[in-house]
């Protein structure tokens, strides 16, 4: 997938503001970063492409929150309604980290490592504004 635009968290957000995983590709060497990198790390190539992620991965890793950030109690979470914050290994290797949904978030114990996940992006209103944020369910 052919993008002009530069290799940059804000325009990866952007992306994710259209409902769409990007990540950056190294030509030379082929190593994919998600969330992007202007650099590859494997090579130190600047020769870098946009290309689209499947959104299909396994949960590698999560933790249940009752005491968030300012963010997450606005949207409602608190000591009785729990959300999870996850570690996704996407099925093209990266790792990204995004809220897990479609589970019970108050009993972490019956969430299992290895799960099959597929992104949802997930919209929130909030103080008028409409954002998406990234996010993964159950496959």
């Amino acid at each position: 997938m052919a993008e002009e635009k530069d290799f940059t968290i804000q325009n990866y957000l952007e992306f994710i503001q259209n409902k769409k995983l990007m990540g950056s590709k190294c030509k030379d060497c082929g190593k994919l970063y998600a969330p992007v990198r202007k650099l590859c790390t494997k090579c130190n190539s600047l020769n870098m492409e946009w290309v689209e992620l499947s959104g299909k991965g396994e949960l590698a890793a999560f933790t249940s929150i009752t005491v968030g950030t300012p963010y997450f109690i606005d949207l409602g979470y608190d000591r009785n309604k729990p959300y999870c914050f996850s570690v996704i290994k996407l099925e093209e290797g990266p790792m990204v980290s995004a809220q897990l949904v479609g589970v019970d978030e108050s009993k972490p114990d019956l969430i299992k490592i290895g799960t099959p996940v597929k992104v949802k992006f997930l919209e929130n209103e909030l103080k008028g504004e409409t954002n998406i944020d990234l996010g993964f369910e159950p496959a």
